[in-house]
């Protein structure tokens, strides 16, 4: 009864601030406008035709061997993918966690090996697997007499996904195994188990709902892939580049629509298992902290393979990584390895990389501090306030994060091209700057909401309703109170909202025009045709300007960030 006459009072004061009204109201226009409709469109254009609604468009689509080939590829990739990826990620984690690693080189290069993926442009592997392992590559041709040997296919694109995907199930598994205590662990082996049956009897059960959670991220984001498949998968088609090339190709918009509705349908039910099965389920089998610290692993027969077997495979990313910047030094790869500057100058000097960079750099550099604000203010109303349409907002916002950007491409252009419902109405933002901008802040949109609402749920309710007592209104206690509490996740959001939006291709590679030059279009086009120097030019100067905001971003973060002045006080 409290709880109810408390909910209705907070509804009380929202209603009586027209500023946060006004931010509610406006959150939902965008919200629908740029999420919601687009996907609704592609369900009309599926089911609807100048007959009117009709299965016409899915009979024909499913009748299309090449469809069914592609769901078929997409699928086997995605599960075969999605199961490595998380056993390897579960085995770093591990080794991370229980075993003690004897060098500060081991913890450095497991931290460089899961930052990589998040700062690297998603065409990277590819470029270095098929430099390396391809018929003029460094290792198949030069080293082993290999040379005839072909990357393109099912295995090339599934292990550049491994590897792309693999650190991201680190991460998620590794603050599982931390919050595990030990106690359970080392009552089993006082009973006289051995590290395996602890393992499997104590470890693994418990971790067990986040290996399904990390699993089910990597199958969406598997499926969900563009330009890996794109630049390494050859003949073997997976369903975002038959979407693409239905509707560039064949120029067959509702057919593209069905496909897409129906990888949407697969990435909304993994997302929906995920969100609200399996999160929930990790959530509460591991809440809080371990009691206290844990036991390492110092046993050689242990210690030594873990340690070998990830930093052998670490190691081997790392390489992959740094194989693109050497293939934009070297005069012709697989021939000619003699060093030189040409590529770098044509980027600049034929192939329009000021503009290229100006561009991307420009239309990312929006982007960014809007996704930055709107993620802080949704996270905030979702929070630290109550209204009606809250779990409306948050939904919403979060659903863009099972949207594949080849979903989100075909809807924005049934639903802009014409106009809205073919009206006209903001029939100019098709084509423009202003819908390349959109994009970019629905697709890094989940990511910061989920940042800062981690941060906000750390912060005493009892903070800002002071500044509410002194008679602030809600702007204000969010500008002075509530956002100097959250900088250090306002400033992550804002650098990793502007490096997804430089390095995005997937929906911006439908949607943008001739009248734009953007990186990662030029980066997929050079890849495409096999001119891998301007690619690998293309990509080492991108890289260079995503590690560098990423430094930027840290350094922000030690000066002006809370954690500065939490030591300070401390002091």
């Amino acid at each position: 009864m409290a709880k109810d006459q408390g909910a209705a009072l907070d509804r009380k004061k929202l209603m009586g601030d027209p500023i946060m009204v006004t931010t509610i109201v406006v959150l939902i226009a965008f919200l629908t406008l740029f999420i919601l409709y687009p996907l609704a469109i592609l369900l009309v254009d599926s089911f609807v035709t100048d007959s009117g609604p009709s299965l016409e468009v899915f009979s024909r689509v499913l009748a299309m061997p090449s469809f069914t080939t592609a769901i078929t590829n997409t699928l086997a990739v995605g599960l075969l993918v999605s199961v490595v990826s998380a056993l390897v990620g579960l085995l770093f984690a591990y080794v991370e966690v229980y075993v003690k690693l004897k060098t500060r080189f081991m913890s450095g290069l497991f931290k460089v090996v899961s930052m990589l993926p998040v700062v690297s442009p998603p065409f990277v592997l590819s470029l270095s697997l098929i430099m390396l392992f391809g018929k003029s590559g460094l290792i198949t041709r030069y080293l082993l007499g290999i040379y005839d040997n072909s990357v393109y296919g099912f295995w090339g694109i599934f292990v550049v996904q491994t590897l792309t995907f693999f650190p991201v199930c680190y991460m998620m598994l590794k603050g599982l195994l931390k919050n595990i205590d030990p106690s359970l662990e080392e009552a089993a082996r006082d009973m006289g188990a051995s590290r395996w049956k602890v393992f499997t009897s104590v470890t693994l059960p418990l971790v067990l709902p986040g290996l399904g959670n990390a699993f089910l991220v990597t199958f969406i984001e598997s499926i969900a892939d563009f330009a890996n498949p794109m630049i390494i998968g050859g003949s073997y088609d997976t369903l975002a580049t038959t979407i693409y090339l239905q509707i560039t190709g064949a120029y067959d918009k509702q057919g593209a629509a069905a496909m897409a509705v129906v990888l949407l349908c697969i990435t909304l039910l993994m997302f929906v298992v995920q969100k609200y099965v399996l999160e929930a389920k990790s959530t509460a089998t591991l809440s809080g902290k371990a009691s206290r610290a844990r036991m390492l692993i110092t046993d050689r027969s242990v210690r030594i393979p873990l340690t070998v077997v990830c930093s052998a495979l670490a190691i081997f990313v790392v390489v992959m990584y740094l194989c693109v910047p050497f293939g934009a030094l070297f005069k012709t790869w697989g021939y000619d390895f003699s060093l030189t500057t040409k590529w770098f100058e044509q980027v600049f000097t034929k192939y329009h990389g000021f503009q290229a960079f100006r561009d991307s750099f420009l239309l990312s550099l929006i982007a960014a501090p809007v996704t930055a604000i709107l993620s802080m203010i949704i996270s905030y109303l979702v929070v630290k306030r109550n209204f009606r349409s809250k779990g409306f907002i948050e939904a919403v916002s979060m659903l863009a994060m099972a949207v594949p950007g080849t979903v989100l491409g075909v809807g924005y252009i049934r639903g802009f091209s014409s106009g809205i419902f073919h009206t006209g109405i903001l029939q100019g933002l098709y084509g423009s700057a202003a819908i390349l901008v959109i994009v970019f802040i629905v697709r890094s949109l989940p990511t910061g909401t989920r940042s800062g609402i981690s941060a906000l749920r750390q912060i005493d309710k009892s903070i800002e309703e002071s500044a509410y007592d002194m008679g602030a209104d809600s702007f204000t206690v969010f500008r002075t109170v509530t956002l100097p509490l959250i900088k250090d996740s306002f400033f992550s959001g804002l650098v990793t909202a502007f490096v997804r939006s430089i390095t995005a291709i997937s929906a911006i590679i439908l949607l943008v025009t001739p009248q734009f030059f953007l990186i990662t279009v030029q980066i997929n086009e050079f890849a495409e045709k096999g001119n891998y120097g301007i690619a690998c030019a293309f990509a080492t100067i991108l890289i260079v300007i995503t590690y560098g905001s990423v430094l930027l971003m840290n350094l922000a973060i030690k000066h002006f960030g809370t954690s500065k002045k939490l030591a300070s006080e401390e002091d």
